[in-house]
């Protein structure tokens, strides 16, 4: 008996109405106690596997497509429900560009499909609140993509509970570059002299003035014992004179008083403060939880270019072994309890060394 056909009496059993009242009264228990624990508040999703569980299963690779976005629908309902606030999806890399024109253009099409299923039947992003946010380069998407996307952002912009970040088209080292490039352009201006009171220009112009007012001093002096003052460029004195002050600010610098009386502090951004908290401003993700768990299907080990700022020392992966189409609760579940308990061990880690720097 083939997997086709087992696949199918195994679906046309689940579907039925007592399989389908059991199984719902299952998942609601089972969720209902993972959330008295830790819950995630962070969850990224590679979404890997639709094709080969198409071609597995000797059908279309569009309708693994779809069995995908199916998937999606219930791991966020689950992730949802449990009370994780964001969940990250990679939905299409830059790279997947260099794949042949027609499957490329397939893939913008589904996308188009999925995200107007997504605009006309938004019960489930309506009944968690939950926002739908694209990130990625928008430069490299056609115009009726980027107004279904746009549309898609506008519909669930006043959802505030919960986030759904789709990845398209991204690689994170292209996220980094423009992270990067972002906080280059903020700090870029601490470089010039007037930006900050304590530059090295302004320094050695208040050196030069202080050697003037001694040298004006000397030349007083000689012209009082019958010498010749020495001479400088005209119009200089004026200047040195009024440099010597030791209140002379630039026009821009901070804490100069303006003709009109206000006092106009300017605080500008020092290049030595950049941090990685910096950089963490500047990101797609910026205003989103850390990472917590990392999810990738289909069996495949590693990152793929997603995420990987974001992956950080308490970061917890998953590389699971079912299709993407195939993911449900009974592989999440596995993944939850893992996490949950990891959790519990580092709190009872924590605990005698909180105590020992109390003590």
């Amino acid at each position: 008996m083939s997997d086709l056909y087992l696949s199918r009496i195994r679906n046309w059993f689940l579907s039925s109405p007592p399989a389908e009242w059991a199984i719902r009264g299952l998942r609601e228990t089972l969720i209902g106690a993972l959330k008295q624990g830790p819950v995630p508040r962070h969850v990224a999703f590679v979404m890997d596997g639709n094709r080969r569980y198409a071609r597995s299963h000797k059908i279309e690779t569009i309708e693994g497509h779809h069995l995908g976005f199916e998937a999606l629908a219930r791991v966020l309902e689950i992730c949802y429900k449990c009370g994780v606030e964001v969940v990250t999806v990679y939905a299409f890399s830059i790279e997947n560009f260099n794949r042949p024109k027609y499957e490329v253009d397939g893939l913008m099409q589904l996308a188009k499909v999925k995200l107007e299923q997504l605009i006309q039947h938004g019960e489930l992003l309506e009944r968690y609140g939950a926002s739908v946010r694209v990130l990625g380069e928008r430069d490299l998407l056609s115009d009726d993509v980027l107004e279904v996307i746009d549309r898609a952002v506008s519909t669930t912009k006043n959802n505030k509970k919960c986030i759904l970040n789709i990845c398209f088209p991204y690689t994170s080292r292209e996220e980094m570059t423009t992270a990067i490039r972002s906080t280059v352009e903020e700090y870029s201006k601490s470089s010039a002299p007037k930006r900050t009171p304590f530059s090295q220009t302004r320094i050695t112009q208040k050196i030069m003035s202080k050697q003037g007012d001694r040298s004006g001093k000397m030349d007083s002096d000689n012209t009082s014992l019958g010498q010749e003052p020495s001479h400088t460029p005209p119009g200089s004195d004026d200047n040195e004179d009024s440099m010597s002050s030791t209140t002379t600010l630039y026009p821009d610098s901070p804490g100069r008083t303006s003709k009109d009386g206000s006092n106009h502090v300017t605080i500008y951004p020092n290049v030595e403060n950049i941090t990685t908290e910096t950089i963490d401003k500047h990101l797609y993700t910026a205003d989103c939880p850390p990472l917590d768990i990392f999810v990738r299907t289909s069996g495949v080990e590693r990152l793929s270019d997603f995420m990987l700022w974001q992956c950080h020392q308490d970061t917890q992966m998953f590389f699971l072994k079912c299709f993407w189409p195939e993911f449900d609760l009974r592989h999440f579940l596995p993944v939850l309890l893992e996490w949950q308990w990891r959790q519990k061990k580092k709190a009872m880690e924590e605990g005698p060394r909180q105590r020992v720097k109390t003590a």
